[in-house]
């Protein structure tokens, strides 16, 4: 089967979310992906979980998650042995990945330059929390820390409680968007041109890139978000536009519709008296007590086919096993599976975007690490003794399937 990036080698230093899951996506189109990991524990995910809980009794779902389709080797970085290795790798590659805080690869000689000297069409990508200079050089660039500097924690959440930030790791994932964007826009650059080039990426702007309409509407309008105290779904927008109860315990959302439809629906004119933009604003947390005392006087599948019946915008809130069994995510087959040697059935997330000629498979568990150290050596034309050598003086982990 033709994939859309087959015969793209890339050299993947990532680790945690960011970088692990840009290249899974590559990983998905057919990119021979190489994850380079430290000799003996691997990447930091490996060592973090849910619940206190492990897949198979000894596997991270974190790691699981976010590193199929790759092969692992695990080297020691520090190593000039290994560094002479990777940079005789990298002459073959065509792109590197890296998240590590800025300067951490470059002093192990695994910078932009270093590569570029051995082959000057190489993609390089970094990823970082505030880019690579600034006065927040060297401060930790981790996920919820950058909701909060850029905004998003700040605009989540009632008014008369704290600031929430996701239940999701947004900006890391943003960030892992931003990378596929950089290094496929960089790949194509290179197809006219054969020159490589330097793709950086930082969290904080991603994440103030995927808040602009909030940011247009607060520098341009002179005014302020301010969070409601009821379920608003956002501080910029007037009611109903929210999260509302229903009888059975259950909560839907309401997104942009008439409320005089809602009005109609409900079976309650007294609320006629608020249709109006101006007040449905002004008077948002006063207009969403009143919806919510007319959704709990029904089941919420009840409600959702009275409110899809008449076009109002609304779906359920399901939490994640809910959403797991919901009839269009089981149509879109977006809940698969893998087999893992040692974590067996591993129930995943298939890959998001669909193509007609190149579709994106899952060809390969989350690897073991170093798993796959002796063949991806031999492929860049090592000999079994050199590879021998390399595990036996420590420089390489490998641990079989």
């Amino acid at each position: 089967m033709n994939k859309a990036l087959e015969g793209v080698t890339i050299l993947d230093f990532g680790h945690l979310l960011q970088g692990p899951f840009a290249t899974q996506l590559l990983a998905d189109m057919g990119a021979n992906v190489i994850k380079i990991e430290r000799a003996g524990s691997g990447d930091m995910f490996r060592s973090m979980t849910f619940f206190a809980k492990w897949v198979g009794g000894s596997e991270s779902p974190n790691f699981l998650a976010w590193n199929r389709n790759k092969r692992s080797i695990a080297l020691n970085l520090k190593s000039r042995k290994v560094h002479g290795i990777i940079m005789d790798m990298a002459k073959k590659a065509d792109v590197v990945v890296q998240n590590f805080r800025p300067g951490v690869l470059a002093k192990l000689g695994y910078g932009y330059d270093d590569f570029k000297a051995v082959n000057p069409a190489i993609i390089y990508c970094s990823g970082s929390g505030y880019g690579e200079e600034g006065p927040y050089l060297d401060r930790p660039g981790q996920d919820m820390l950058i909701q909060g500097l850029a905004g998003l924690i700040a605009n989540t959440g009632r008014g008369d409680a704290a600031p929430v930030p996701a239940g999701a790791g947004l900006a890391d994932q943003i960030g892992a968007m931003n990378m596929v964007y950089g290094i496929l826009s960089a790949l194509y650059y290179r197809e006219k041109t054969g020159k490589g080039q330097k793709v950086e990426v930082n969290l904080l702007a991603g994440m103030l890139a995927h808040l602009a309409q909030e940011y247009v509407g607060v520098l341009n309008l002179g005014e302020d978000f301010v969070r409601p105290n009821s379920g608003i779904g956002h501080p910029g927008m007037q009611a109903p536009f929210g999260i509302y109860e229903t009888r059975d315990g259950g909560y839907i959302s309401i997104a942009m519709s008439p409320f005089k439809t809602l009005c109609e629906i409900f079976e309650a004119p007294q609320l006629a008296v608020y249709d109006d933009l101006e007040t449905l604003f002004a008077k948002r947390d006063e207009v969403w007590e009143k919806v919510n005392a007319e959704t709990r006087k029904f089941g919420r599948d009840e409600l959702l086919a009275k409110l899809l019946g008449a076009d109002i915008w609304c779906a359920a809130v399901n939490d994640i096993r809910q959403a797991s069994e919901d009839p269009q995510v089981k149509h879109m087959g977006m809940i698969t599976t893998y087999e893992h040697p040692r974590a067996g059935t591993v129930r995943v997330i298939a890959p998001a975007v669909k193509m007609s000629e190149t579709p994106a498979t899952i060809d390969r568990p989350a690897p073991l690490v170093g798993q796959h150290g002796r063949e991806i050596l031999a492929e860049f034309g090592l000999s079994a003794d050199a590879i021998a050598a390399l595990e036996k003086e420590g420089d390489m982990t490998v641990v079989d399937a």
